[in-house]
Order: C-alpha cells, then sequence, then structure tokens
C-alpha cells in the first residue's frame, strides 16, 4: 500500500535531487557543519511536510521560498503552526534574499538558532 508517508519520502528524494538554484547555495553554506559546527539536513520529512533545512540540534528548520509562497500564505501559515507545536522554529527567506545577501541570511540562522538553545 502506498502511504502518505511513503509518498512524502519519495518527493522528500526528487526535491534533493533537483534543488532549486537558492536552495544549492543556502545548502552549500549549511552543510558540513559550516554553521557553528551546527549539522543540517535538506528536505526532510517531518509529519506530512517537506522542511528545506532542518537543525534537529537547534529545532530550526529553514526555507528557501520562491515566488509562489506569496500566493499561499494561508497554506504556509498552517504548515508552520503545526510545525511550531512539534516543537521546531521555521526561518522564511525569499530566494532573493539568500542569493544577494548570504551573509545576512547567515547571520539571522545563526541568531534564531542560539534563541533557541534558550
Amino acid at each position: 500500500m502506498d502511504t502518505l508517508e511513503a509518498r512524502t519520502e519519495r518527493r522528500a528524494r526528487v526535491l534533493r535531487r533537483a534543488p532549486t538554484y537558492a536552495e544549492s547555495r543556502l545548502w552549500k553554506l549549511l552543510r558540513d557543519r559550516r554553521l557553528e559546527g551546527l549539522k543540517f539536513r535538506r528536505q526532510v520529512r517531518i509529519g506530512r511536510y517537506i522542511a528545506d533545512f532542518v537543525s534537529y540540534g537547534w529545532k530550526l528548520i529553514v526555507e528557501a521560498d520562491g515566488g509562489v509562497h506569496c500566493l499561499r500564505v494561508d497554506v504556509d501559515r498552517e504548515r508552520d503552526a503545526w510545525l511550531a507545536s512539534q516543537g521546531f522554529a521555521v526561518l522564511r527567506f525569499t530566494n532573493e534574499a539568500v542569493i544577494s545577501k548570504p551573509s545576512e541570511v547567515l547571520a539571522a540562522i545563526a541568531a534564531a538558532g542560539r534563541r533557541a538553545l534558550r
């Protein structure tokens, strides 16, 4: 039987193989414990959702949002609320910010992670 979990996991694998340009750029900055020695994973299934980047150590999810997200604000709000109920903080950055201001994005991620540890 094809369960929702199995379909979501397959979709996460597809997304890992074909990241957007912004996701690729952000992954190069987060991978291999490059941000404060913290491990991030990409395109991770959490419940029925797929998170772009997850740090389980900080319980932090980082999303790189393209233009379509302005059309799905209510869906993203519901998703973020569910993820928060699971103990995760969710940070969202536009693709433009990831590409044009990577140091500011990293600083914001590090600051959110430190807040999560308190």
